[in-house]
């Protein structure tokens, strides 16, 4: 295979994970990140981002020599005498206050290439970006570049998803490249041509919609079961029945559609939002998308409703929160529901102990008036109930003897529907889970 020098702006969860990934492929990597900390950490082979498989990824491919890490992109650009033939960008899109992409940091990186650039370069956006980013990307290369070197601009969206992103990179569902020159076709194929997935290849426009309505779908999904989870609870059917029986229909599939506190993270949150201000800007106001985030919101509500349903008044109460993470084997809390769950805990005067395996030190940065247990026993001690709020694989494993013997009153909100309630509710547990009967 064809081995080239490809650059990486971006070492966020995205950049990190796709630098590492193609280094791991056998091509020689630039990572660039104006967070001078980050690459001094990195360079120091620390990795930023819990991510499983990462951080081995990473030592592999430094002590090859296939992976580098710089602050400067025109270093990255043109790393000792070494032109990158591709360069990805994968810089953060933030929402603004309305719901559009915050695309400061996309222009930038642009222009920057453009100075950088000394030979025919294909610069790809990796990012989550809104249709027609790509037309604004060619128009801030042209006017910096002013037609000195040629250059072609590809759409490149990520499907990796937190928690298995290494997994989902390497071995993806499908790879989408949209382009407009059958030279930066050939080009992105070859890079990468040891990954066997089918290839998309479509026009810059529908490549950059592809990511915004695949994540947009996913989280519809999402919500569509959670929304018949509390109909469920309503006539007392079971939510994992239906979703059972839904799933096994081929046309809808069984993947993400659980029932739960519903979806976090930065993907899902933001894209829906984004997904909707472009289809209002061009006409359409997309109604489904909004009432999909709405579901979403409210979903949350089912942890202060089930624990008043138990306790009745809450001031005073003692709640114990298992998992803070968006979802397991991730540090991120980016959009938690254990966020918001915690905060209208709080609202009502309700004292909450936390414990993560992992997320916990960033939540204490975010999280206050919080105790954070040294593990789930101790925050299980004294509580007058135990919510599941992400369902880390260890929670599963607990010796929920111990736990009963520990809880002031022995109640179990299953917020991710991943404990065996049957067995729990033998040791004298009031369990209640999202869309089951109690």
């Amino acid at each position: 295979m064809k081995s080239y020098d490809l650059c990486v702006v971006g070492c966020g969860y995205v950049g990190l994970v796709t630098g590492a990934a193609l280094a791991e492929l056998g091509h020689r990597i630039v990572c660039v990140d104006s967070d001078k900390a980050k690459i001094r950490a990195l360079r120091a082979g620390r990795c930023p981002i819990y991510e499983p498989g990462l951080a081995p990824m990473l030592r592999r491919n430094r002590k090859a020599g296939r992976l580098v890490f710089t602050h400067s992109i025109a270093e990255g650009v043109n790393y000792r005498g070494r032109r990158a033939l591709v360069v990805f960008i994968a810089v953060g899109t933030p929402p603004r206050p309305d719901g559009s992409a915050d695309l400061f940091f996309v222009e930038a990186v642009a222009a920057e290439i453009a100075k950088a650039m000394k030979g025919y370069t294909v610069i790809v956006d990796k990012s989550t970006v809104p249709v027609e980013t790509g037309e604004w990307v060619r128009k801030t290369i042209d006017r910096v570049n002013r037609g000195r070197v040629p250059y072609d601009v590809v759409s490149n969206p990520e499907f990796l998803a937190e928690g298995s992103a290494v997994e989902d990179t390497l071995h993806p569902d499908r790879i989408v490249i949209g382009v407009s020159s059958p030279r930066a076709e050939q080009i992105l194929r070859e890079v990468y041509a040891p990954i066997r997935a089918p290839v998309l290849v479509t026009d810059l426009k529908s490549a950059e919609l592809i990511k915004h309505a695949s994540n947009s779908f996913l989280a519809t999904k999402i919500s569509f079961i959670n929304a018949v989870s509390r109909l469920c609870e309503a006539v007392g059917a079971d939510v994992e029945l239906v979703a059972k029986g839904m799933g096994l229909d081929r046309r809808i599939g069984s993947r993400v559609l659980r029932a739960g506190l519903g979806f976090g993270g930065f993907c899902f949150p933001k894209d829906l939002e984004a997904f909707h201000w472009i289809s209002r800007q061009k006409g359409y106001d997309f109604k489904l998308l909004e009432t999909v985030s709405e579901i979403n919101d409210t979903q949350k509500d089912w942890v202060l409703r089930k624990v008043e349903g138990e306790l009745w008044n809450l001031e005073g109460k003692r709640v114990a929160v298992l998992g803070l993470a968006f979802k397991p084997n991730t540090d991120d809390l980016r959009f938690a529901p254990s966020l918001d769950i915690i905060a209208r805990l709080k609202e009502r005067r309700v004292k909450v102990a936390a414990f993560d395996p992992v997320a916990a030190p960033k939540a204490k940065k975010l999280l206050k008036g919080v105790e954070f247990a040294r593990d789930p026993y101790a925050a299980a001690k004294g509580a007058d109930c135990l919510v599941v709020a992400t369902e880390w694989p260890q929670f599963m494993k607990l010796d929920f003897s111990r736990i009963h013997s520990l809880m002031r009153t022995p109640v179990i909100l299953d917020g991710r529907n991943c404990l065996d309630a049957a067995a729990l509710r033998k040791l004298g547990f009031v369990v209640r889970q999202v869309g089951r009967p109690g």
